[in-house]
């Protein structure tokens, strides 16, 4: 028996997010979740990993439909359809990076939601055999690594991060999304205490991956310091146009930290 399609749902008008659930339901479909906000669609995507995200164009919060939508296929390859009540030729043209698989205009009739999704799931299991490899690393290995892993935008404003992120940073949700990464943690050099320059402008600007390793601590907003790794590399889309910064960050062991002190001495 073949796998009951899952969909996830980013609609900020509550009476239509349930209208979509309901007549999704009826259809036999698993509906796994329901966003209001762009921003959290993107970790939500990559938790649920739903064979299909119904995606509102104009949604409330800061990021709209279009961007987060670009996001989540491009990182993670999700299938598309936007759902909207207006959409210009400038929506139009920006939506083409999340190369949607259908457009329901509202308002809709349950023939217009239930052939749009039928003909994208079907459309998307061809397609899928022909994408790239995912730019960042499959969802599931994201979201299980026990290193605090985020992507930024090209503005430095984190986009995504794995639950292991908040508990490292000693930050809520919401003192992470779309605030720039330096807002958040603060890199130094452990032998002066002086901050390390920004790299984000250096891997937009050059396209580089920009490391540090040596002499680097991380310090948390509450005061504590933790002596790390940390790797920023570029994030392409399938056209090789940069759309976001990949961040890693590795806490370094005792064993470590005692290697490092033995060579500087030595």
């Amino acid at each position: 028996m073949a796998p009951i399609p899952r969909i996830l749902i980013v609609e900020d008008d509550e009476i239509i997010s349930s209208l979509i659930t309901t007549l999704l339901e009826k259809k036999g479909y698993a509906v796994v979740g329901r966003i209001t906000k762009g921003e959290e669609s993107i970790i939500k995507a990559a938790e649920l990993e739903p064979d299909l995200v119904l995606m509102d164009i104009h949604l409330e919060g800061q990021m709209d439909g279009v961007a987060a939508a670009s996001y989540i296929f491009q990182l993670f390859h999700c299938p598309i359809v936007f759902l909207t009540a207006l959409c210009d030729d400038g929506l139009l043209e920006r939506a083409k990076n999340a190369q949607p698989l259908g457009y329901i205009l509202k308002p809709f009739t349950d023939k217009d939601l239930s052939s749009n999704v039928e003909l994208a799931l079907y459309n998307h299991n061809v397609r899928k055999k022909y994408l790239d490899m995912y730019p960042v690393g499959e969802p599931k290995k994201l979201m299980t690594a026990l290193d605090p892993i985020a992507i930024l935008d090209t503005r430095g404003r984190v986009i995504f991060y794995n639950p292991y992120t908040p508990r490292f940073l000693d930050l809520s949700d919401k003192e992470i999304i779309m605030h720039y990464w330096r807002d958040t943690m603060m890199l130094v050099n452990d032998m002066t205490g002086e901050p390390i320059q920004d790299p984000v402008p250096e891997v937009i600007q050059q396209m580089l991956v920009v490391s540090h390793d040596f002499n680097t601590a991380l310090v948390t907003k509450s005061g504590k310091t933790k002596k790390v790794s940390v790797v920023f590399r570029p994030v392409k889309d399938d056209k090789h146009a940069l759309i976001g910064i990949f961040m890693r960050i590795k806490e370094k062991t005792l064993g470590q930290i005692r290697m490092a002190a033995r060579k500087a001495g030595s």
